[in-house]
């Protein structure tokens, strides 16, 4: 049976004296699907609303530049993590730490690492998670056959992006060279690996009284298990419904194994106030390798994040409230001994 987490109400008085600054891609944005974005548009907007449900003392901006000097703000919940530019996860976290202006989630280094691809196996690999093999193709650094474990089918990927944007396939090395160069001319590193068969386990983490909390886990049950997932159905741009879908996962054998795998490199991150640890399960091999760690991730009610909290019996409304009142504590800007909860 799940557990239902603590959740925490941000009392009167702070959301009186705090000003926080919501910046995201389409925090001005109406709510409407975007031709580009997709369903992150609706995201935005949802937390947003959320946000201005609780009461806060909030400003709101969509651009980078809001931070180039001092907004007035005690905090920030930032949400503009896809700039287009290569490691633009940690600009945000950067701008933040300049201007002394506490914030939502990890350290700016600690964002790029697991944003990083690469660096992030390596911490799987350093704590015995298993990860398939990889091979990481440097903008400007040699692109070698030798270096590549080679499979009869290859996945190559932009080594820092969201949501599988410019991921593809290839069968040969030809596919993989080409693959790499398309990469490296939009101005990102490319990280290949051999192609997993399976479904994604998706492990939401929050912090609950200071402490890593796991919520119920996800899985994006696959019809195909060979199916590369793609940018434009996890943006519900294209119709994806007879491909896959999302459901809980409660595999009691599966379930405390993955348990144990996240709690290991939960260590690696701490503390992140939220984040997303992913594997992929090939239940026919009997096989789970860690795919990537999703820091600041997606916290729309239709993904992983509200579809977990609704699993363990709490609202998106109290989900957003929880993890920004933890991290409001968290950075010295409310008591604990002032916070009340449920």
């Amino acid at each position: 049976m799940t557990q239902t987490p603590k959740t925490l109400r941000i009392p009167q008085e702070a959301k009186d004296r705090l000003r926080i600054m919501f910046i995201a891609k389409h925090a001005l944005g109406d709510g409407s699907l975007h031709p580009e974005d997709g369903n992150h548009a609706v995201y935005h907007h949802e937390v947003r609303t959320i946000l201005e449900g609780l009461g806060l003392n909030l400003l709101l901006a969509n651009r980078y530049e809001a931070l180039f000097e001092d907004p007035g703000a005690d905090f920030v919940f930032p949400l503009l993590n896809r700039g287009g530019f290569l490691n633009s996860e940690m600009l945000l976290p950067l701008l933040c730490t300049r201007l002394g202006i506490p914030f939502l989630g990890a350290s700016p280094i600690v964002r790029g690492l697991s944003d990083d691809k690469h660096l992030t196996k390596l911490e799987a690999k350093a704590r015995g998670v298993p990860t398939s093999p990889w091979a990481i193709y440097r903008r400007g650094a040699p692109v070698r056959e030798a270096d590549c474990p080679m499979a009869e089918r290859m996945v190559i990927k932009p080594n820092a992006s969201s949501a599988s944007w410019g991921v593809s396939d290839a069968f040969d090395w030809k596919g993989v060279e080409e693959a790499v160069a398309g990469i490296h001319a939009q101005g990102h590193d490319a990280i290949v690996e051999p192609f997993l068969n399976g479904s994604d386990v998706e492990v939401p983490v929050i912090t609950v009284d200071g402490e890593p909390y796991i919520m119920p886990m996800m899985l994006f049950e696959q019809a195909d298990p060979s199916h590369l997932r793609t940018y434009y159905e996890k943006r519900d741009l294209v119709d994806r419904a007879q491909k896959y879908q999302l459901v809980e996962f409660q595999d009691s054998y599966w379930q405390p194994k993955i348990d144990a795998l996240t709690r290991k490199m939960v260590e690696v991150f701490r503390p992140f106030d939220y984040g997303r640890y992913e594997f992929r399960l090939d239940l026919e091999k009997g096989e789970v390798q860690m795919l990537e760690v999703n820091l600041n991730c997606n916290l729309w009610s239709q993904k992983v994040y509200g579809r977990s909290a609704r699993a363990a019996g709490i609202s998106q409304e109290a989900l957003i409230e929880t993890i920004l009142c933890e991290s409001l504590m968290r950075h010295g800007l409310i008591e604990r001994s002032a916070v009340s909860g449920d």
